[in-house]
């Protein structure tokens, strides 16, 4: 057996699968879309098999797009988990050929809790299609497997279909990024759209501020104190008026030997570019990229100093 171009033929089989589902999408597709949209309950997504695994997978992708769901194994709701469903819930279950034992017995109580349904099958004349009140033709012309009894084909076609569904879902009801971050606050995605620098900034004694009357000698005490890079440096009313960091300390160092027992406001760089607690960590981050800097002092509305950012502090958040 030629290996490479047996592996072809499966690609193409399972792509022209999912071609052929283009044709059927057709009013059913919207009306099934309608029922979730107007269910005041969840979408509770039912299968077994490789076909509970692609419903496991579709019931995770809404509950994570914003819409509330939860995975009904087929056999699992013949033995007492019907009764996580309720008459305002949507069914969506997901069956091959439509017609298993499990499936017989679960869709007649399906109907008397009062549930609607939508099926996903490859079997269009079904018992699961002729309960259900819209069908989703998922049917393939052949699977990929050479006997034609594993689940290839069909089970990639199912999952393009619940794809589609969902997309089709959350775009309709306005879902966005930071929607999507808020349903994923472990993530990096969640953390760029939802952390923000007074989360991650530095406070305390791990934020140095000095007067701006202080000796170099003195700061740089506060800083090694502080664990930090840097030290706010304000004026006697506690706002900022500067910034000295490790940066600064290097470059007067090779000209002025008495560096040290100077007042730090006249080597402290001036006007600092400041960042406010509650911006994006994200946003800060691309501040200090663009400005080429480790720090960044945190100011309330005020201009006094409230925090230090550093950009360590990103890389430690995930944010980098």
């Amino acid at each position: 057996m030629n290996i490479i171009k047996r592996a072809k033929q499966v690609l193409d089989i399972e792509a022209a699968a999912i071609r052929d589902l283009k044709p059927r999408i057709k009013k059913n597709f919207e009306g099934a879309l309608s029922l979730i949209l107007k269910s005041k309950g969840r979408v509770v997504v039912s299968g077994m098999g490789k076909t509970g695994i692609i419903a496991q997978k579709f019931s995770a992708t809404l509950a994570s797009t914003g819409t509330p769901s939860l995975f009904l194994h087929t056999v699992e709701a013949i033995h007492g988990d019907l009764g996580r469903v309720t008459a305002d819930d949507v069914i969506i279950v997901i069956s091959n050929s439509g017609s298993g034992s499990e499936i017989k017995q679960l869709l007649p109580l399906l109907k008397q809790i009062g549930s609607k349904i939508i099926a996903l099958t490859g079997s269009p004349d079904s018992d699961l299609a002729n309960y259900s009140d819209i069908v989703l033709d998922v049917s393939v012309k052949k699977e990929a497997c050479p006997l034609g009894l594993a689940p290839t084909a069909s089970t990639t076609a199912t999952l393009a279909m619940t794809d589609a569904l969902a997309v089709c879902l959350l775009e309709t009801k306005g879902f966005k990024a930071r929607d999507f971050a808020f349903y994923h606050p472990g993530g990096q995605l969640g953390r760029k759209l939802l952390l923000k620098v007074e989360d991650i900034m530095r406070k305390g004694h791990n934020n140095p501020i000095v007067k701006k009357n202080k000796l170099v000698s003195e700061v740089l005490v506060k800083i090694t104190h502080g664990h930090s890079g840097s030290a706010s440096v304000v004026d006697n009313k506690g706002k900022l008026v500067g910034i000295f960091t490790d940066g600064d300390l290097r470059r007067h160092l090779k000209t002025d030997p008495n560096l040290v027992r100077r007042p730090v406001s006249e080597v402290m760089t001036r006007t600092p570019t400041t960042i406010n607690p509650g911006m994006l960590a994200a946003g800060a981050l691309r501040i200090l990229r663009k400005k080429k800097i480790d720090e960044l002092p945190v100011v309330d509305r005020s201009g006094k100093p409230v925090g230090l950012l550093d950009i360590q502090d990103l890389l430690k958040a995930g944010i980098i």
